[in-house]
């Protein structure tokens, strides 16, 4: 008994077909997955931010030690982890603060790394754009 079937060169030109369809769509994406990612560093320090303001209104300052605030860190992809976003406490005085994160992985291979910062008065932005 014969059974129909496709044989393995018809399955390998499938595949390779499929690969170029992929590499062709790729760069594409990157930018989309780049965003994506970013969102991380949003959420992480507009929590930061509310972590130090209710510091401040307890303490009259705000913390240089992110154990004070009680924040803990994500394991970053670097170090097997999930983090994407290396978060660093560059200022922080008895009236104002900024802290930034840096990514750890450069998401669309150009060499450079994405760095949002956040301050004392919720001003998030992009200091550099992967």
């Amino acid at each position: 008994m014969k059974l129909k079937a496709f044989t393995i060169t018809e399955l390998l030109v499938v595949l390779i077909i499929v690969g170029i369809l992929i590499l062709l769509a790729l760069p594409k994406l990157m930018p989309l997955i780049a965003k994506a990612k970013s969102t991380e560093a949003q959420l992480q320090l507009k929590h930061i931010y509310t972590l130090e303001k209710t510091f401040f209104y307890m303490n009259s300052k705000y913390s240089t030690d992110f154990n004070e605030i009680d924040f803990e860190h994500a394991t970053l992809v670097s170090d097997g982890g999930s983090g994407n976003y290396k978060i660093e406490i560059q200022e922080a005085t008895n009236n104002r603060f900024k802290i930034t994160a840096t990514s750890v992985t450069d998401f669309d291979g150009d060499g450079i790394y994405n760095i949002w910062e956040i301050d004392q008065d919720q001003k998030l932005k992009e200091v550099t754009k992967d």
